[in-house]
């Protein structure tokens, strides 16, 4: 990528909250990553508590372990992924876009199954973090599988992020996270991506995905980074992102709708 292609990317984030960043694997590389993935969900690779249910809010039908399966840290739980190009390249992107300070603080997997028919609610990503003095963030969602409007793919609402939290709340089962927007929201904006693709958001955008009506499968792969003083930070202060205790629930004050 030319300089001049980094500087429009790190523009259109700024400006919008999120970007495309164009591929990020090759078609054989993509490969590669479903047959890991594939391993974590059928368990062959073995990821305890960090796997669970982010539509566990709606009743699953019979033969469905998860309505929407959300695997964290699975670097952590697989330590050759960390040898594959996807972390390497995700890391200069997230450096054009938030500074040569980034870090990866956190990777998941985000797994929606072909008719499973929940989709992810609004949210802001910030309000599961604690509220730090430096907000730079950046989540770089890598398409593993054709990402389309009926499968999942990701919408972003432009210029949310320069906008306070909004008010977060549990969803109806306690165990994951909410809040009020919809696709006719100003600047609501659907992100369709190929295998291999990737889109960064901040912490701040508003973001959700649709339900998965279709016959095919949508495999995500999520890369977060942020400051790496700002992970020391969090760290001593307890906050791993579910690597010790895979809690979903409202951290930062400044979303916390209260009673």
């Amino acid at each position: 990528m030319t300089v001049s292609a980094h500087l429009e990317l790190a523009q259109v984030f700024q400006q919008d909250g999120f970007t495309v960043t164009g591929p990020l694997l090759s078609t054989d590389e993509v490969e590669v990553y479903r047959g890991i993935y594939d391993r974590f969900l059928n368990g062959e690779i073995d990821s305890g508590d960090k796997r669970s249910d982010l539509g566990s809010h709606v009743p699953r039908r019979d033969g469905v372990r998860e309505n929407i399966t959300q695997i964290m840290w699975p670097s952590a739980l697989h330590r050759p992924i960390l040898d594959l190009p996807l972390h390497s390249r995700a890391l200069a992107v997230a450096r054009e876009l938030i500074g040569d300070d980034a870090e990866l603080d956190f990777d998941m997997l985000i797994h929606k199954a072909p008719h499973t028919g929940v989709p992810t609610p609004w949210h802001q990503d910030a309000a599961y973090w604690i509220d730090l003095p430096d907000t730079r963030a950046v989540s770089i969602w890598v398409a593993l599988d054709e990402a389309v409007l009926d499968n999942g793919c990701m919408w972003y609402v432009k210029g949310s992020h320069q906008q306070p939290l909004r008010p977060h709340r549990p969803t109806s089962d306690g165990k994951n996270i909410e809040t009020d927007c919809s696709e006719d929201e100003p600047g609501a904006t659907a992100v369709p991506l190929s295998p291999g693709e990737g889109a960064a958001h901040g912490g701040h955008t508003l973001h959700y995905s649709r339900a998965n009506t279709t016959d095919t499968v949508r495999r995500a792969y999520i890369l977060n980074y942020r400051p790496a003083a700002m992970i020391r930070l969090e760290r001593a202060q307890g906050a791993d992102h579910g690597l010790e205790e895979n809690v979903r629930k409202v951290r930062n004050a400044n979303a916390d709708a209260g009673e």
